[in-house]
């Protein structure tokens, strides 16, 4: 296994947490989950638009970037033969 794969595998997991917890930061825009963790019942407390503009801009940098790092680690695979 290369130096690249290793990195990129560790960049893979620091990212998916990430983005996990980025996505669970954004406020519920209807029923379904966000309501069972008590998102139906906010008031005029919500987060400033430019706050939510942020958090969103932050979500879509990390997600593209996680994407290329499983594109990445796809094409070291295949062209190393570690898949098959």
């Amino acid at each position: 296994m290369g130096v690249l794969q290793i990195i990129l595998q560790i960049l893979l997991g620091v990212t998916s947490f990430l983005l996990t917890l980025l996505i669970l930061l954004h406020k519920g825009r209807g029923g379904g989950l966000s309501d069972m963790f008590g998102g139906g019942m906010t008031s005029g407390l919500n987060s400033s638009g430019v706050a939510e503009r942020n958090l969103n801009r932050f979500t879509v940098i990390l997600g593209v970037t996680w994407a290329v790092v499983i594109i990445g680690l796809g094409l070291i695979m295949k062209f190393s033969g570690a898949g098959s």
